[in-house]
């Protein structure tokens, strides 16, 4: 509940980002007769309860509440029990929420498994006519990632090291738990963090054999992970695959979880007898089909789908994709259907959905990723999300099949209108989600229903205006303070900047700090650059080689350009804050264009590419060993590569020390480096965070940090807050 003299920065950080209370992980069941979904009781409750909506009655009701099912448990879910593993994957996808946070279900939503407290649960959905029924089944007590079996039965879970199932037959390891360094079932860090494969085991539709990855870690360089708030604490390892280093070695097993000895009768998929194809980017198993793998090779120029003989565990090559620079993993791209392979690939300039290699969608038309197939008449549609401006995202139906005056590729819209859109298919149902400038919203059509939303309203209104400037025509937006007198201002960069994230969009969710900054005396600009997702394949690659300069040229001339046609931007007074790969950029920008930028804020900033992972900076910047220059060029720890001759700006570096994905290490290299230069810089350390920043009181007090910092920096003293 909002209290009359709360701050923004403590709004923002109660609602973990006003995410609280927000329908999420939305299910239709195939036959249209309910959907499932997660939402916690209110819009700062991060604890999340699975929800059912009856679509014929059009009522909802609680199917299973955390807090019935654990007596003593904390309205925050801070006494929640939650495993290693299951820690990792939260921090792998960005979970900040507690309670039930995933759910597994069959595909008519009639039964679901989860894991609470490290504890498998089984549910039974009833129909709009009878009471739901949870239960605990048997398990480790350190439950992680449960599976249901195809007839709802058992699930398999990940409990360690080993792969066990649990149900009408007790619990029992099926796989694993013998090496230190060897598990089964999981998916490894490069999968889970840069691919989007979360998962490490698969059910065969029948039930009576299941596809195991095994990965193995010995060979992954060792790091440490330390609190040195708690000196007495021994320092966490973790297998980091550095780049230009040796990976995990991922492989695939056919066990049988009824055998006496899985171990024994276990059988090897090879899918790469040569090497060729390091990665195991995604594994499906079709209730009408052979499984399909998707592999892919180390440089990232070669994607493979192969289907998988599940007699022998022999593979065949269905299809093969490759690109001089990378070839993309697009959200739900490759699909079958009916014996046919969708894929979303680059043709004549756009991301194109296509079906057995043929085109469907349109010329311009920018396919973002597959969220569903339904039928369609005697055939199929696809339901994708698409674009044509890329501050707009549209669910739109493309025709796979001729059906009646519909030819194959005939596409229809869903849902447009502006904002960001996404949508789940089953059964004649579409819920579509929706998050624009004036919030966010989750409706079942047909009928129009929407799903209750518990978050809060933001204290501030975000106002942005948008904008195309400059030779490339940047997507822009500037954010004034509310009731600006058209005075000139400070201005404030606050970009993402990379690949793989967008900022430029139409969703308030987009511009609420920013509204902040600009309501305490900033204009904010933001802009999104080469490398950035929305403008299409070239425009994506752009960047290969050179992580540094694109991305920083396009920044300054989207600063530029919009300057010249807006006398309220200051450019003697300019700042750059961001996170991440925008915390890159913002050092990024006072190191090598201090003619600029006055000031920075770097958050958890990559400051030397030969401490990051190899799948995300290999496809970037190739090999160290075969493309050193790469690296040289994108790094900011060279002296060498700094501009001379200006006066030097301050820079505050932010970085949590439980960091595992961007490690500390990036930015206690770069302070080395500065200080070894004689360069004043500012580093604030934060024990115990990691890449997320999920504490309330870190989120809150690190913008008003920022705040404060950049107001010093600029000579903004004095204002009022």
């Amino acid at each position: 509940m909002i209290e009359p003299s709360e701050s923004f920065p403590r709004q923002h950080a109660r609602t973990r980002r006003f995410t609280c209370g927000a329908p999420r992980d939305v299910r239709v069941a195939d036959d249209g007769s309910r959907v499932l979904f997660l939402r916690s009781a209110s819009g700062d409750d991060p604890v999340n309860a699975l929800w059912c909506l009856d679509i014929e009655t059009g009522l909802e009701r609680l199917v299973a509440d955390p807090e019935a099912l654990l007596a003593g448990f904390d309205s925050d879910g801070s006494q929640q029990v939650v495993p290693a593993a299951e820690l990792a994957r939260r921090e792998r996808v960005r979970e900040s929420g507690a309670g039930i946070v995933a759910y597994d279900a069959l595909s008519d939503l009639s039964r679901v498994c989860f894991v609470l407290d490290g504890r498998v649960h089984l549910v039974e959905v009833a129909g709009s006519d009878g009471a739901d029924r949870v239960v605990e089944v048997p398990s480790s007590g350190d439950a992680f990632d449960p599976r249901l079996s195809p007839d709802g039965t058992e699930v398999a879970y990940v409990s360690g090291r080993s792969l066990r199932v649990t149900g009408s037959g007790g619990d029992r390891r099926v796989i694993g738990g013998t090496a230190p360094t060897v598990s089964w079932g999981s998916a490894d860090f490069l999968a889970a963090e840069e691919m989007g494969r979360n998962r490490g085991h698969w059910w065969a539709p029948d039930g009576r054999r299941m596809l195991v990855c095994r990965v193995d870690t010995a060979p992954v360089a060792e790091w440490w992970i330390s609190s040195p708030v708690s000196p007495g604490v021994p320092p966490r390892s973790t297998r980091y695959p550095v780049v230009g280093t040796t990976n995990a070695t991922v492989g695939l097993s056919l066990v049988d979880p009824w055998a006496d000895d899985p171990d024994a009768l276990a059988v090897t998929v090879d899918w790469s007898d040569d090497g060729t194809y390091e990665y195991l980017a995604d594994v499906q198993w079709p209730t009408d089909g052979w499984p399909m793998l998707v592999v892919q090779t180390r440089d990232h120029r070669t994607l493979a789908i192969l289907k998988m003989d599940p007699s022998t565990g022999g593979v065949i090559e269905r299809h093969q994709m490759t690109d001089e620079c990378w070839v993309d993993l697009i959200g739900g791209s490759p699909r079958q259907i009916g014996g046919r392979l969708l894929t979303v690939e680059p043709r004549e300039g756009a991301y194109r959905l296509l079906c057995d290699g043929v085109p469907l969608s349109p010329d311009g038309l920018q396919v973002r990723s597959i969220l569903g197939v339904e039928p369609n008449g005697d055939g199929y549609s696809a339901v994708v999300q698409a674009w044509n401006d890329p501050v707009d995202i549209d669910v739109v139906r493309i025709s796979i099949d001729d059906v009646g005056p519909k030819k194959a590729g005939f596409w229809e819209m869903v849902s447009a209108g502006g904002g960001v859109r996404s949508a789940v298919v089953g059964g004649g149902v579409t819920v579509v989600s929706v998050a624009d400038l004036n919030g966010s919203s989750v409706t079942v059509l047909p009928g129009g229903q929407e799903l209750v939303n518990y978050t809060e309203d933001p204290l501030v209104r975000p106002r942005p205006t948008f904008h195309v400037v400059g030779e490339r025509q940047l997507r822009s937006a500037v954010v004034l303070p509310t009731d600006h007198d058209g005075s000139p201002l400070p201005v404030l960069l606050d970009p993402y900047g990379g690949p793989q994230s967008q900022r430029v969009q139409r969703n308030r969710g987009q511009f609420l700090t920013s509204q902040w900054f600009a309501d305490r005396g900033f204009a904010v600009v933001v802009a999104d650059g080469r490398g950035t997702p929305g403008r299409g394949p070239t425009w994506d690659r752009a960047v290969r080689g050179d992580l540094a300069g694109p991305v920083l040229d396009d920044q300054v001339e989207a600063l530029t350009a919009l300057a010249a046609s807006d006398d309220r931007l200051d450019l003697s007074r300019v700042a750059m804050r961001g996170w991440s790969f925008g915390g890159f950029l913002s050092a990024l920008a006072v190191l090598r264009r201090p003619d600029i930028f006055h000031a920075a804020v770097a958050g958890a900033p990559v400051t030397d590419w030969m401490l990051y992972d190899t799948y995300y900076t290999e496809r970037y910047l190739g090999h160290p060993v075969s493309e050193p220059e790469n690296y040289l060029r994108s790094g900011l720890c060279d002296p060498d590569g700094w501009a001379t001759g200006h006066p030097e700006r301050p820079l505050l570096l932010v970085h949590g020390l439980a960091d595992d994905n961007v490690v500390v290490a990036h930015t206690l290299a770069l302070s080395r480096a500065m200080l070894e230069a004689g360069r004043p810089h500012q580093v604030l350390p934060m024990s115990g965070v990691t890449h997320m920043t999920p504490q309330v009181e870190v989120a809150e007090n690190l913008l008003l940090l920022q705040l404060a910092f950049l107001r010093e920096a600029l000579g903004l003293t004095g204002q009022g807050a």
